[in-house]
C-alpha cells in the first residue's frame, strides 16, 4: 500500500489495445448492472414491506439471501470461470440476475421474494471475481491499479443511475411491471457481454511472478488479515446504514420517489468518493484516508438522526463520499499485500469476506431495528465504523514491521 509517485503517471499513459480496452468494458458494463441490481433493492424494501406486511428483520432477511448467496459463490464462479471461460459464466451470471427480477414481478408473498432473490444473487456471484480477474489478467503494474479504479468506479455509476431509473418508472408504472423491464434489460447486456468478452486468458506481461522470488508466496498475510478485517466492518456498517436510510427518511416525511432520490444522491456521493479518495490515498497513504472516511462516516451518521428531511438530503452527498470512499481505498490496496500469482485469489477471498458480511448485517440490524428502533439502530451503525480506527492503526504498524 505504497503512496503513487509522480512518476508512476507516465506509467499509466501510454494507449491500451483493444483486448484490454474490451476486457475493461466488459467488466464495468457487467460491474454496473449487476452492482445497480443489488442497491435498487433499497427502494424496494417500503414497498414490499407495505404490500406484504413484512417486519424490519424480515426484511433484512431479503436482502441477506440475496447477498449472501452472491458472496457464497464467488470461490465456485472463479473456479467455474477458469473451467469454461470468463466470458460464458460473467454472461450467464448477468442473465440469471436479470431473470431473478424478471420474476420478481410475478411474486405473491416473502417465500416467493426470496426465491426470486436467490436466482439473481447467483447470477450476482459471477461478477465481482469473474470481471475483476478480467480486469487484473489484461493490466499489468500501476496500469492494474488504475483499471481496478476505474472499474469499481463503474460500479459505482451502476448504483447511482440503476434505482434512480427504477424511481422514475415508478411514477409510470406498477413495481410489478418495472422490475421485469429492468431486469430483461440484464438479459440483453448478458447476449452482448458473451459476444464480445475476450476468449483468451491471456495474462498481462510483468504480472507473473518469477519463479524462486518472494514473490512466490504471499507478502503479508497479517497486514492482508487485518485489511480484510477492516473491509468486513466497513462494508457491514454500510449495508447497515443502507438498509435503515429509507426508512428514517420515510419518518422524516419522505415519498417513494425522494428515497429515490435520497438515494441517488449517496450513490453519486459514493462514486466521487471513490475517485476522490484515490487522489488522497496518493497524498496522506492509505491508512490515512481509512481514518478520514471513517471518521466521517461516523460523525454524519450521527448528525442524520435529528435533522430535518431537507438539510439530511444535502447532507447525503457528502455522506455518500466517505461511506464509499473506504472501499476504493481497501480494494485497490489488496495487489498491493499479496504477490501477482495471488492476486485473483486473494480478491476473490476479499470480495467473499466483504460482501459476506454485508449480507449478514441486514439481519443482525434488522433484529436490533425491530427491538431498539430505527434511530438506536442507525446509533449503533456509526458506533461500529468507529471499530475500523483502532484496526487501521494496527494495521499501520503492521506494515512497519515487514
Amino acid at each position: 500500500m505504497r503512496r503513487i509517485a509522480w512518476g508512476d503517471v507516465a506509467a499509466l499513459k501510454p494507449e491500451i489495445s483493444g483486448e484490454q480496452r474490451r476486457a475493461l468494458s466488459i467488466a464495468g458494463v457487467a460491474h454496473a448492472l449487476q452492482d445497480g441490481y443489488t442497491d435498487l433493492i433499497y427502494i424496494m424494501l417500503p414497498i414490499w414491506q407495505s404490500e406484504f406486511a413484512l417486519s424490519y428483520a424480515a426484511l433484512g432477511v431479503l436482502r441477506s439471501v440475496f447477498v449472501g448467496t452472491m458472496a457464497s459463490l464467488q470461490i465456485p464462479a472463479g473456479f467455474a470461470a477458469e473451467r469454461f471461460g470468463a466470458g460464458a459464466i460473467l454472461a450467464l451470471g448477468t442473465a440469471l440476475a436479470g431473470l431473478g427480477y424478471c420474476f420478481a414481478g410475478l411474486s405473491t408473498g416473502f417465500f416467493m421474494l426470496l426465491v426470486t432473490l436467490f436466482i439473481s444473487g447467483l447470477g450476482a456471484s459471477t461478477q465481482h471475481p469473474v470481471a475483476s480477474a478480467l480486469v487484473v489478467r489484461a493490466f499489468a503494474g500501476p496500469r492494474s491499479l488504475k483499471a481496478l479504479g476505474t472499474y469499481n468506479f463503474a460500479g459505482d455509476l451502476g448504483k447511482m443511475t440503476v434505482p434512480a431509473v427504477l424511481s422514475l418508472m415508478l411514477l409510470a408504472m406498477p413495481w410489478r411491471l418495472a422490475l421485469p423491464i429492468l431486469g430483461s434489460i440484464g438479459m440483453i447486456v448478458a447476449v452482448v457481454i458473451f459476444i464480445a468478452a475476450p476468449r483468451a486468458g491471456r495474462v498481462a506481461p510483468g504480472t507473473e511472478a518469477e519463479p524462486g522470488t518472494a514473490n512466490d508466496r504471499k507478502r503479508d498475510p497479517v497486514s492482508f488479515l487485518l485489511l480484510l478485517s477492516i473491509g468486513i466492518i466497513d462494508s457491514a456498517t454500510r449495508m447497515g446504514f443502507l438498509l435503515f436510510l429509507p426508512f428514517v427518511l420515510k419518518e422524516k416525511g419522505a415519498t417513494v420517489q425522494t428515497i429515490g432520490l435520497a438515494l441517488t444522491l449517496v450513490f453519486a456521493g459514493g462514486a466521487a468518493g471513490k475517485l476522490a479518495c484515490a487522489f488522497i490515498g496518493a497524498r496522506i497513504g492509505a491508512i490515512g484516508t481509512v481514518w478520514l472516511t471513517e471518521g466521517c462516516t461516523a460523525a454524519a451518521i450521527l448528525a442524520l438522526i435529528p435533522l430535518p428531511l431537507g438539510t439530511a438530503l444535502v447532507l447525503l452527498p457528502f455522506l455518500g463520499i466517505a461511506l464509499n470512499g473506504t472501499s476504493s481505498v481497501l480494494y485497490g490496496s489488496v495487489p498491493e499485500l499479496v504477490a501477482p500469482q495471488w492476486r485473483n485469489h486473494a480478491l476473490s477471498i476479499f470480495y467473499t469476506g466483504t460482501i459476506g458480511s454485508g449480507a449478514i448485517a441486514p439481519v443482525l440490524f434488522g433484529r436490533a431495528g425491530d427491538v431498539f428502533g430505527i434511530s438506536h439502530a442507525l446509533l449503533l451503525v456509526a458506533v461500529l465504523v468507529m471499530v475500523t480506527l483502532p484496526l487501521a492503526a494496527l494495521l499501520r504498524r503492521a506494515m512497519a514491521r515487514v
